[in-house]
């Protein structure tokens, strides 16, 4: 599988200092340690994030008082199990049904869509996509366990689409984060995520999870690859 990804992460010398070999936790009990990490951010940081809940999903309200505030997407979670996964509106009340009007300004491979100036975002979704405030309800689906803070971006394809070699990247919970919004975020096609999903697979840690969620931040000030 090395193979397969050693080309997307040949010049992100950072990550290949993560050496599989020297992880001190692995296994099951890394995945716990994973898990009690998650919930610690998550209730330390409770203060900030539960306030930035309230207040956006009060401002994304008073745009539309009609329209749901936060909506789910099925999304495909560890072994190909679906869940529904939180996000904030930020688009018009019927944007799925709008989707196949625009299928021709995608810009990347189907079953991937993205349109840079998307004609179905709204003025205050177009703000939460910018600052990355629209992913924030996922808190929520890392509380009740089917995300974590860092892992591989859950697909809203099923896990049929995938091809065999792609599937490596379902033996674990999917994240908020990962190494390609980092790296890339919306830039990136969908074979080119899975390499770096599986780069950060065979390389997983918990020092691996704080670089990437420092990272983050810094990517999010930056609106690197946001649209």
């Amino acid at each position: 599988m090395g193979s397969l990804h050693i080309a997307s992460v040949e010049k992100r010398a950072w990550i290949k200092n993560f050496d599989p070999e020297k992880r001190i936790v692995k296994g099951p009990a890394y995945i716990l340690a994973k898990r009690i990490f998650d919930l610690f951010l998550l209730t330390v940081s409770l203060p900030l994030w539960l306030p930035l809940l309230l207040v956006t999903s009060f401002l994304i309200w008073l745009t539309a008082p009609g329209a749901p505030v936060i909506f789910f997407q099925l999304r495909t979670g560890k072994n190909g199990k679906r869940f529904r996964m939180f996000k904030f509106r930020t688009m018009v009340p019927n944007a799925e049904e709008l989707k196949t009007s625009y299928a021709h300004l995608n810009e990347l491979k189907w079953p991937d869509f993205k349109i840079t100036n998307d004609p179905r975002i709204t003025f205050i979704g177009r703000i939460l996509r910018k600052t990355s405030l629209d992913e924030l309800p996922q808190l929520l689906n890392v509380l009740l366990g089917d995300m974590s803070l860092v892992g591989p971006r859950p697909t809203s394809f099923s896990a049929d689409t995938y091809e065999l070699w792609q599937t490596e990247r379902l033996d674990v919970v999917p994240g908020m984060t990962g190494l390609w919004q980092i790296e890339g975020r919306g830039r990136l096609e969908f074979d080119q995520r899975l390499r770096l999903d599986i780069a950060y697979i065979e390389r997983s840690s918990l020092w691996l999870d704080i670089v990437i969620l420092f990272r983050t931040i810094i990517a999010v000030f930056e609106r690197r690859g946001a649209h």
